[in-house]
């Protein structure tokens, strides 16, 4: 059986205006995704929005969209902030399946996204991954950039793009910031 490629996903998602309660809070998911070529990375990103939504629905989005836009089964390293993403995925969606998609105390809240997730991931090995989000990873960060403008334009990519990180990171550096990150370096385990 031929090896799967190895795709890492760096994603994040937005929400703004969580602190009104009489609004409605526009929000954004995005993400960069990385396949290492053999002598390079091949980046893309995406991104989407909705007009009144959560961070928890976005961080969903984020994922649904990432392996939705991946062309054949991978191996997939997912990396995210969202610890309702990650332990969902890693921990808790077995009992959930297992109970008919019950939790122990009740509903399960964005119970369709979670099955559309569950349902998208099936083609692929997908490694869950969390990381202290804002706690100065170039590629979180860079995925939250692409959230938050997603989330303020109301717009979405249509798929993959060209991949602005290159470009993100030297304006990023022209600033001081993420000097010692070396973008080029191969990944362990891709």
């Amino acid at each position: 059986m031929p090896q799967r490629p190895v795709v890492h996903v760096h994603a994040d998602e937005s929400c703004l205006g969580n602190q009104f309660k009489d609004r409605d809070n526009p929000g954004g998911a995005a993400g960069l995704v990385e396949h290492w070529s053999g002598e390079r990375w091949e980046r893309r990103d995406y991104w989407i929005s909705e007009p009144a939504t959560t961070n928890n629905r976005m961080a969903l989005w984020s994922a649904i969209e990432a392996l939705g836009h991946l062309t054949k089964p991978s191996s997939v390293v997912f990396v995210s902030d969202s610890q309702y993403l990650v332990k969902g995925m890693s921990e808790w969606i077995e009992g959930w399946k297992a109970r008919n998609w019950v939790r122990k105390g009740g509903p399960i809240e964005n119970l369709t996204l979670w099955q559309e997730l569950e349902g998208t991931v099936g083609l692929h090995e997908v490694a869950w991954t969390w990381v202290r989000g804002h706690a100065g990873h170039p590629r979180n960060e860079y995925a939250n950039h692409l959230a938050t403008g997603a989330a303020k334009r109301q717009d979405r990519s249509e798929g993959l793009v060209s991949s602005g990180f290159e470009a993100w990171l030297s304006s990023e550096r022209a600033k001081g910031r993420y000097r010692d990150f070396n973008e080029t370096l191969r990944p362990r385990g891709g």
